[in-house]
């Protein structure tokens, strides 16, 4: 197999695990609205995943490098299989979800490793916006089915209702993306799966996490995307309470809401590959403000038809910045250490900031805290933030030799 076509066969298994991934999300909150749940369940579905991304960080990074990064893709569409048969025997979702997080620790790593040994360090960026169309293609297709399976009168024989109906056929999705990982071909591994270099690399967790963070690159690629990540992960919940509370709509329409951020967001990638070049990832900077600028946007709007083209706008400054921070970060991370390793580094920041940020927001409803308000505190913090990096940017580009990016 060429390199090509084992790269085809990693975005492939990546479009099938995001559909399901994000089709299940919409179809376990329609489980949990079905048991009248309080709303603070809601984020705590993906809080389940990130608090376990976040304990086991350590060993994801051993564990991506220790064997071949296909086999791990594949072992955990497996796992998620699994769980969608859970959810329709009837386990509670959040239990569901806390079992897909012990064992999807180690995707994002192995995904994300993969590309640096498929790819040469000049195409990266072209590779990782690949990904993320991949991956925003399969959150608006991921949406849609699961605002569609949640319709009235879709139940498959013997099942108690539409959303443990849909657990099933999101079943399907894992198992395609499951026999496109077991495509990638089993690139050599220097470890080999051996017992021993796996507990190295995990008690090198810290030292990789102090290396990257002090790389005056590395660092400012870690923070932008950890911050992203996070604001996308609050957003993903936000846009849907947003809608269903201002806009009038029901679940599955809110849903499908996000289909619009996504759409954005491929928008952005499709430019930022052909007119970002690898050496100049850092200027993309600035477009975070207009993030945080969309999103307090979001706050004055009432209309849909507006509200879907700020929600476009956001998507597309988000991937203008995250494209090339993401493979600015994949360059950093594979010259100072093993490639799995920085990446389970960047998924622990990126995890733990998005377990704090949907905490806090799941406080916020708790204490009935408006839902433009909620949106208000996010888009200023962005703004705050985004203005931090830069500042911290502009000041290791100024130090003295050995500190310039």
């Amino acid at each position: 197999m060429t390199r090509a076509t084992a790269l085809r066969a990693v975005l492939a298994s990546q479009f099938f695990t995001s559909l399901g991934d994000n089709a299940l999300l919409i179809v376990a909150i329609g489980l949990l609205l079905e048991r009248a749940a309080p709303a603070w369940m809601t984020p705590a579905l993906r809080i389940c995943l990130y608090l376990a991304y976040v304990l086991l960080a350590p060993l994801a990074g051993a564990l991506a490098d220790a064997f071949p990064k296909g086999r791990v893709m594949l072992l955990t569409n497996v796992v998620k299989l699994g769980a969608c048969v859970l959810l329709a025997a009837g386990v509670h979702p959040l239990l569901a979800f806390g079992a897909i997080g012990i064992i999807g620790v180690m995707y994002g790593p192995a995904k994300y490793a993969v590309l640096a040994e498929l790819v040469p360090a000049g195409q990266l960026i072209a590779a990782n916006a690949w990904i993320e169309i991949s991956t925003v293609a399969s959150i608006i297709g991921g949406t849609v089915l699961g605002g569609l399976l949640l319709a009235p009168g879709y139940v498959l024989t013997g099942m108690r209702s539409p959303a443990h109906s849909a657990t099933l056929v999101i079943v399907g999705l894992y198992a395609l993306s499951a026999l496109c990982a077991a495509a990638i071909p089993a690139l050599a591994s220097a470890d080999n799966g051996d017992a021993r270099s796996v507990r190295a690399k995990a008690a090198s967790f810290g030292h990789a996490f102090s290396l990257l963070w002090a790389d005056p690159q590395g660092r400012i690629a870690l923070a932008v995307t950890t911050l992203f990540w996070a604001i996308a992960a609050l957003l993903q919940f936000l846009v849907i309470e947003w809608a269903g509370t201002v806009l009038g709509m029901t679940l599955s329409q809110s849903a499908l809401m996000q289909c619009f951020l996504a759409a954005g967001i491929v928008a952005g990638a499709v430019a930022v590959a052909r007119l970002v070049p690898s050496g100049r990832a850092t200027a993309a900077l600035p477009a975070g403000l207009a993030l945080g600028a969309a999103i307090l946007a979001m706050t004055l709007v009432r209309e849909r038809l507006v509200a879907c083209t700020v929600l476009v706008l956001a998507g597309i400054v988000a991937a203008i910045v995250l494209v090339p921070m993401n493979a600015l970060f994949q360059q950093r991370g594979e010259a100072l250490m093993a490639p799995g390793l920085s990446i389970a580094v960047q998924s622990f920041n990126e995890n733990l900031a998005s377990l704090v940020f949907l905490a806090a927001y799941g406080a916020l409803l708790a204490l009935a805290v408006p839902v433009r308000m909620i949106l208000a505190g996010c888009g200023l913090l962005t703004i705050v933030l985004m203005l931090a990096i830069i500042r911290w940017h502009r000041a290791g580009t100024c130090a003295p030799a050995g500190g310039r990016t």
